[in-house]
């Protein structure tokens, strides 16, 4: 009888990405992680991951989108430069991020390209 490959079919582990999940009667195991799930939840599982998109809100609780325009509220020291950002600095067509602490991208004259954090801005 010939040997059947059936791993070569099923998706690796969503947890821990392991190639070595294996199926137990209607669950897919990871014998790594210990992680279980079925291929139905992991089509809306994956499907959920794409289209959840977390809203960034300023220090008033105003939603910010792509190309805002913001006004920063408190005096933040920058690293590498011995001036303050002062409170009142406008910063144009902000770009929003999903990286840590800091969910805005945006250039501000005199400083550069910086990562701020949205709890120290508010919408133009």
């Amino acid at each position: 009888m010939k040997g059947i490959d059936l791993m070569s079919n099923l998706p690796n582990c969503p947890k821990c990405e392991s190639k070595y999940t294996y199926e137990d009667m209607h669950i897919l195991v990871c014998p790594e992680c210990g992680h279980e799930w079925s291929l139905f939840e992991e089509d809306s599982v994956s499907e959920e991951k794409e289209t959840t998109v977390s809203v960034v809100r300023d220090a008033y609780g105003t939603e910010l989108v792509d190309g805002d325009d913001i006004t920063i509220i408190k005096d933040l020291k920058v690293k590498g430069s011995s001036n303050p950002l002062k409170i009142g600095t406008k910063v144009k067509n902000i770009k929003l991020i999903q990286n840590g602490d800091h969910n805005i991208d945006c250039r501000i004259d005199g400083f550069g390209q910086m990562e701020l954090k949205s709890e120290f801005v508010k919408k133009a």
